[in-house]
């Protein structure tokens, strides 16, 4: 058996067993679960940065709801931040390099 150790999104158990495969889990405590997010985030970081992909995307993306979960906020939470501040300091989109304030 191959052990992970690791933080799955919640079907991966059902899409093992359906593929015949058994799996061993558990259920992590809060405490745990937010360092495993943490770990998680590392993770998919990495997978995006060598796959550069909207799937990779998408994975860090539900990592960043499960950490806001895991802090008391709801994913509409997370989004109205992410909206304000965008709305009071921009995004990202125009590349703007700041080189210097005098």
């Amino acid at each position: 058996m191959k052990e992970y150790n690791k933080l799955v999104r919640d079907k991966i158990p059902e899409i093992i067993k359906a593929a015949g495969s058994e799996c061993e889990i558990e259920i992590a405590s809060e405490e745990d679960k937010y360092k495993l997010l943490e770990n998680k985030l590392k993770e998919e970081l990495e997978e995006f940065l060598e796959e550069k992909n909207l799937e990779e995307l998408a994975d860090i993306m539900e990592v960043l709801f499960g950490l806001a979960s895991a802090l008391g906020y709801s994913e509409e939470e997370l989004i109205k931040a992410r909206n304000k501040k965008k709305e009071e300091r921009g995004g990202f989109k125009e590349g703007i390099i700041l080189k210097a304030v005098k």
